[in-house]
């Protein structure tokens, strides 16, 4: 399978959706992204928490519909051919360094890297990768995620996040049956 161009077309939705970390928001990601069609790899280290992923969807989607999530144990298998990347480690500055530094070096050139953070810099995280302008944050803690009756959901940008990114994300969303609110850094803001 050859490589797709950067930049992304506006108007195409990620095929492949990689999510890192299968506790409950990338349980949650995995299930709701499958739902709405995306092909889904659902990354843990830990056997017992791809397990209980892989028994949580397949209690949720039943086990024809498990053919659109593989469950895999290494980062580099799940980005391989990856469009759009969330990350779903602790929110702790050590914990977001360290995966997206492996995401950027793994991912292919012109997937978009997406983590939920409610207390770190989008801008300060991407600036530390090779594509600052492909990263951007979802503002949302993984509790009030799923149990999100508004269906709304915030999502940081940089102040070099590009047009690309900012569709691709805004397509995903409202996929996933959300719509997408797009706000500046505020860590760029008070600069």
């Amino acid at each position: 399978m050859s490589p797709k161009p950067w930049p992304p077309n506006p108007d195409r939705l990620p095929e492949t959706v990689a999510i890192i970390g299968a506790g409950p928001l990338g349980r949650w990601l995995a299930l709701a992204a499958a739902r709405a069609g995306f092909r889904v790899l659902l990354e843990d280290v830990m056997p017992a928490s791809l397990h209980h992923a892989q028994e949580f969807i397949r209690r949720e989607l039943g086990p024809e519909a498990l053919s659109s999530v593989a469950f895999v144990s290494t980062i580099e298998e799940a980005v391989r051919e990856a469009d759009l990347v969330i990350d779903c480690v602790p929110d702790e500055l050590e914990s977001k360094l360290e995966i997206l530094w492996l995401l950027d070096r793994m991912a292919p050139p012109r997937a978009v890297i997406a983590t939920p953070t409610m207390r770190l810099s989008i801008a300060d995280l991407a600036s530390c990768t090779y594509r600052p302008q492909q990263c951007i944050a979802i503002a949302a803690e993984a509790d009030t995620l799923a149990a999100n009756a508004s269906r709304e959901i915030l999502l940081r940008t940089t102040v070099i996040t590009s047009s690309e990114t900012i569709a691709l994300l805004r397509s995903f969303w409202k996929k996933l049956g959300f719509a997408p609110t797009f706000q500046p850094d505020p860590a760029e803001q008070s600069s």
